[in-house]
């Protein structure tokens, strides 16, 4: 799992992060201007980036309370 979080779920989540941060400071969505907004595609990415962050999420929250068991 922990090649999953490293090459798949971190990068994503980062991904996101900085759409965000674009949006935040500079009122540009990146996803959209590649995808469209609100296309079928843009909402196919924020869906798997959404699902990408939650995942990593729950990895750390159950990566953290097994290392606090050890």
């Amino acid at each position: 799992m922990r090649g999953l979080t490293t090459y798949v779920l971190m990068p994503l989540t980062i991904l996101g992060a900085l759409n965000w941060g674009l949006i935040g400071i500079f009122g540009f969505d990146l996803v959209a201007f590649i995808f469209g907004p609100m296309s079928i595609a843009s909402s196919i990415v924020y869906s798997i980036i959404g699902i990408a962050a939650l995942a990593w999420v729950i990895w750390m929250i159950i990566d953290r309370t097994s290392n606090r068991n050890d």
